[in-house]
């Protein structure tokens, strides 16, 4: 424990208050959201998301400061990262947008050439002009993703990438909410500028990290059950 900088009793005991009330908020807006007596759905699941923000904010806060003022820690794992904005768009929206991000490794490069080739054997006009052509697209990666992503929709892509030679990453979907739908062609030039946090109605995100957090914690949990079993031995 460092000497420099430590805070206070008076500081930690005051983190702690903060904290207990965060968690009254937090139960607060979860029950009148259940019992039907708070706002309108959007509104009170926009105020459990701001009451879930604020209680990681206060516990990751207490947390810093027992660790500095005492060694200690608490037994609560805190969500990691910056938490997200509260919610901030329309009541009612009339408008929504979808944005969308999956990434790839190119894991088997063989094995995407020799699929963009049997498309372009199949229909020698899937291949982009601006990509090379239907020769180049089973020699060229460049031209093979073209190709690939030129015939199949996203999703099919997403179902099937360990044929098409590719890897999953991590990936997300952004759903928000506007007030008016934009015109034709508008945003066309610059799709994702306009991705506001602060109008995201859910987003579903995919991660390995989440997968390696599970394994932890079930590795966690097993060190603490076979903790328990020899403690009664």
């Amino acid at each position: 424990m460092s000497d420099a900088a430590q805070p206070t009793a008076a500081e930690v005991r005051a983190s702690v208050e903060a904290l207990k009330s965060a968690l009254d908020r937090h139960l607060a807006a979860i029950e009148r959201r259940a019992d039907g007596t708070g706002a309108a759905d959007a509104d009170a699941d926009a105020e459990v998301y701001s009451a879930f923000n604020e209680l990681a904010a206060a516990g990751e806060a207490y947390d810093s400061l027992l660790y500095d003022a005492y060694d200690e820690v608490t037994p609560f794992e805190v969500p990691g990262g910056e938490s997200r904005p509260v919610y901030l768009g329309p009541d009612e929206p009339a408008a929504l947008s979808v944005y969308m991000r999956r990434d790839y490794t190119v894991s088997d490069p063989l094995r995407l050439l020799a699929q963009a080739q049997r498309i372009t054997d199949l229909d020698p006009d899937a291949v982009d002009p601006s990509q090379g052509d239907a020769e180049t697209a089973g020699s060229s990666v460049h031209a093979a993703l073209g190709v690939l992503f030129g015939e199949f929709e996203p999703d099919e892509i997403a179902t099937r990438h360990r044929e098409f030679g590719l890897e999953e990453g991590d990936s997300t979907v952004w759903v928000l909410a506007d007030e008016e739908p934009a015109e034709p062609g508008e945003w066309l030039d610059a799709p994702f500028d306009t991705a506001d946090p602060e109008r995201v109605v859910c987003r579903y995100d995919i991660s390995s990290v989440f997968d390696e957090d599970e394994e932890e914690e079930g590795v966690a949990r097993e060190q603490d059950e076979d903790g328990a079993a020899l403690s009664t031995r």
